[in-house]
């Protein structure tokens, strides 16, 4: 189970907050590579993180499929009811 540690709450600011020191909030983002939440009126809006490439984002998907027979046969068939 993951702890508070591993995921901590993104700084929140809202768009006007953000606009002035845009660059600096950026460059923050990318040192440390905590996201930023942008709010609009207090209703989070834009998230802003650093980039990852598809294979890191993806590499916590690595492992998780327990089968695979094949993929582009039809589920459950015989729990279907033909509509008559």
């Amino acid at each position: 189970m993951m702890s508070a540690e591993d995921h901590p709450v993104p700084k929140t600011l809202s768009k006007s907050q953000f606009k002035p020191r845009a660059l600096a909030y950026l460059r923050e983002v990318e040192e440390t590579g905590e996201a930023l939440i942008l709010t609009d009126r207090g209703r989070p809006v834009l998230r802003i993180e650093p980039y990852a490439p598809a294979e890191v984002a993806l590499a916590a998907l690595r492992g998780c499929v327990i089968r695979y027979d094949d993929p582009t046969e039809p589920v459950a068939v015989d729990d279907w009811e033909a509509g008559t």
